[in-house]
């Protein structure tokens, strides 16, 4: 029963297979119709070979959709199309001896023309073999997809080369405005093999190269203007059209070609802000240099952070230069003070909120707290003239109290949270007094008001014509930062030098004199290099007179002179010529000793003088016999010109000026700082002594029940590591022990 069952369905399905076949036509002459459609068919879709001088067999494309037509209705298209494609596959070592061919000739000459014709060649493989429309859709995808996969299999590596050779070409002609009209022919090829789909990330490799090449070649070392408006002008003439033909191919309008390259024209974009940022930050130490002058690159700078997330790299790369360039002993304090007031203001342009100024600037910061003459550089151009190119004043800033930091007002309807990359240490500076910021690397400005007391010590005691009205006026400007009790003492200074002209025209009137001290008051002061020199001659005369007058006039007090320093302007007149020079007072006491032996040692004449170091003393005799008016006869010999040797002219008068911005000899704040250390070191010694060895903090403790101590433990920490280099003390695991 189960077999008679089987045989049934089987003769039923092979009747009716028959049947489809046949077409329901008498005998077998629907069975003969569609041989002959198959055979037919089969025959026009077999591939053939192009290279076969053969012509081809010429078809009736009726005949032909006929016959695809009785295939279809006995529902034998997709064996024919399995047909089709086995045949294909026995077929594939005519595309692959063709590739084969075209890449050896391009690997051998290296021309992308080469590609070019290969991709042609293949375009014209692809046609040939592709079958009829009339099959539909579905047979032509499943042809494609066959082909390219063999295709994409048989390309060699040094076909992407030759590939991006050839479409770089493309692009490049765009630029240089010389358009090949063969070129959309190229691309229409390229998108039948579906090559800019394969390509597509090569491609815009090209884009990416492009335009960094283009931004390095117009922007670097052009920081005047800003660049990014000439870089999206530059990208819309010459990359956008050149990206219609890969990334908008098949775009029937311009809305429709905007849509399709928004993703790629975006990513192009991104790129091109992204390699001007690159460049900028690469830059960035040179432009803060050139300063106020790269503005321009600021202004583009700001905007590409504000596309591409390149903070972090930026402050790296800034840091490193200045680590590298500017933070090391060979730079000047003040080159480094003017390049970090310049960082303040770049910095300040490219992001607002101060998150990068305080990242990059902490270095600069510490490096600058441990120099030794960073105050009085920075003092030094507070009280300056304001018209040096490198001042760190700038005239259009206005004068404004020094800024304290402040506690953020959360109440405030303008705040505004901190930015998310700032560090648990950052506070937003509201700040924009380039001094308020300079000040603050210190932690107090007490050193600055003492540093500031010796600056003005040092210029008004270099004064010569009694007028002080610039140093007058610097110090009101000084009260408006540091208000007004920090600067007592040098209102005192002030005064002293008033009073001291008064009291010179007095004693004049009594009696004239070729003297003009400066009186000061001793305890207002910062202390003044002291010296045990002694004036001989007519000049401890010219003194004596004058201390008697004073005395008349001021009979409470008394002067304590102090004869190594000032100017004295000496005549010398000597057998054959007369000469003039204007000379510190050693100088002066030298050659006023000639004029009683002709010929000194250099140790008689330090003896008759009082304590002066020898080196002091042969400096200051070298300046007589650069003049002409000494000569060394022997080491440490000298001996008075009274006729000149040489070919010094006769009877000319030869004046010697003073070197330019020479100032007096007053006590630095760190030398006062030392000098007054050394009143504490016998508290030291004694706690070192009962106590044995101790940390700097319990010493630092200790102290503070010294009268008058007021150093900070850093200050203390420096003093200490002094006195163990003198091997005073000695230091192991932080606690400190007296030296052996």
């Amino acid at each position: 029963m189960a077999s008679s069952a089987v045989r049934a369905q089987v003769a039923a399905k092979w009747q009716e297979s028959f049947n489809r076949l046949n077409r329901n036509e008498p005998g077998i002459s629907g069975l003969l119709a569609f041989s002959e459609a198959w055979t037919l068919a089969t025959e026009f879709l077999r591939p053939r070979d192009l290279n076969d001088p053969t012509p081809r067999k010429q078809y009736d494309l009726n005949q032909v959709r006929v016959a695809f037509g009785v295939i279809g209705e006995c529902r034998r298209l997709p064996v024919m199309m399995e047909v089709f494609l086995e045949d294909m596959r026995k077929s594939q070592h005519l595309i692959t001896r063709e590739v084969e061919v075209h890449m050896a000739l391009y690997e051998s000459n290296s021309d992308p023309e080469s590609i070019r014709t290969l991709v042609y060649r293949l375009v014209e493989w692809y046609d040939t073999w592709k079958p009829t429309t009339d099959l539909g859709s579905t047979i032509i995808s499943a042809y494609t997809l066959a082909f390219q996969t063999h295709l994409f299999s048989v390309l060699p590596p040094s076909f992407a080369r030759g590939i991006k050779a050839l479409i770089s070409a493309t692009l490049e002609r765009i630029i240089c405005q010389s358009q090949d009209p063969q070129d959309r022919v190229l691309w229409q090829a390229f998108d039948t093999l579906s090559l800019i789909d394969r390509y597509e990330t090569l491609i815009a490799s090209i884009g990416y190269e492009i335009i960094e090449s283009h931004v390095k070649e117009t922007c670097a070392g052009k920081w005047a203007e800003p660049m990014l408006g000439t870089l999206r002008t530059w990208m819309i003439d010459k990359i956008v059209p050149w990206m219609l033909y890969p990334f908008a191919r098949g775009a029937t309008n311009a809305d429709e070609a905007k849509t399709m390259m928004q993703g790629v024209g975006s990513r192009f974009d991104f790129h091109m802000h992204k390699t001007l940022c690159t460049l900028r930050t690469n830059e960035m130490f040179d432009i803060i240099v050139d300063f106020p002058d790269s503005t321009g690159a600021l202004q583009d700078l700001k905007e590409c952070l504000a596309r591409v997330d390149q903070r972090a790299d930026l402050v790296h790369a800034l840091r490193r230069a200045i680590n590298k360039r500017l933070l090391h002993p060979g730079a000047d304090t003040k080159d480094i003070l003017t390049q970090y007031v310049s960082t303040i203001k770049c910095l300040r342009i490219v992001d607002p909120p101060g998150v990068l100024l305080f990242k990059v600037a902490d270095p600069i910061r510490r490096y600058l707290r441990d120099r030794p003459d960073t105050i009085r550089c920075i003092v030094a151009s507070l009280v300056g003239d304001g018209e040096s190119e490198d001042s760190l004043v700038d005239e259009n800033e206005p004068i404004q109290p020094l800024q304290q930091p402040e506690m953020e007002n959360y109440s405030d309807p303008d705040w505004n949270p901190e930015p998310i990359d700032a560090g648990p240490d950052f506070r937003a500076s509201k700040s924009s007094d380039i001094i308020s910021t300079i000040v603050s690397i210190y932690d107090t400005k007490d050193l600055f008001v003492k540093e500031l007391q010796v600056l003005l010590a040092q210029r008004l005691l270099a004064v010569k014509d009694g007028n002080i009205d610039r140093e007058r006026r610097n110090v009101e400007i000084l009260k408006i930062r540091f208000g007004e009790a920090a600067l007592q003492v040098c209102e005192v200074m002030l005064r002293d030098m008033t009073d001291s002209r008064r009291i010179d025209q007095h004693v004049q009137s009594q009696k004239a004199s070729q003297m003009h001290p400066t009186i000061i008051s001793r305890h207002f002061w910062p202390a003044l290099e002291s010296s045990d020199m002694v004036m001989p001659g007519q000049f401890q005369i010219l003194q004596e007179q004058y201390a008697k007058e004073f005395s008349v006039f001021k009979p409470d007090k008394v002067l304590r002179w102090l004869p190594h320093l000032g100017r004295v302007h000496l005549q010398l007149e000597l057998d054959d010529r007369t000469l003039e020079a204007d000379v510190p007072p050693l100088e002066a006491a030298f050659i006023e000793l000639f004029s009683e032996n002709d010929i000194w040692t250099v140790d008689e004449l330090v003896l008759r003088v009082g304590s002066v170091t020898r080196t002091a003393a042969i400096k200051a005799l070298a300046t007589w016999v650069d003049m002409h008016v000494l000569k060394e006869d022997s080491e440490g010999v000298f001996r008075l010109l009274n006729v000149a040797e040489g070919p010094t002219p006769e009877s000319r008068p030869q004046i010697l000026k003073p070197v330019a911005g020479e100032l007096p000899p007053v006590m630095s704040v760190q030398q006062q700082q030392a000098e007054q250390m050394k009143i504490y070191w016998k508290f030291i010694e004694g706690m070192l002594t009962n106590l044995g060895s101790l940390p700097l903090d319990r010493i630092q403790t200790m102290l503070k029940f010294a009268p008058g101590y007021d150093r900070t433990v850093e200050q203390l920490g420096g003093f200490m590591e002094a006195a163990r280099r003198e091997g005073l003390v000695s230091v192991k695991d932080g606690m400190w022990r007296l030296g052996k």
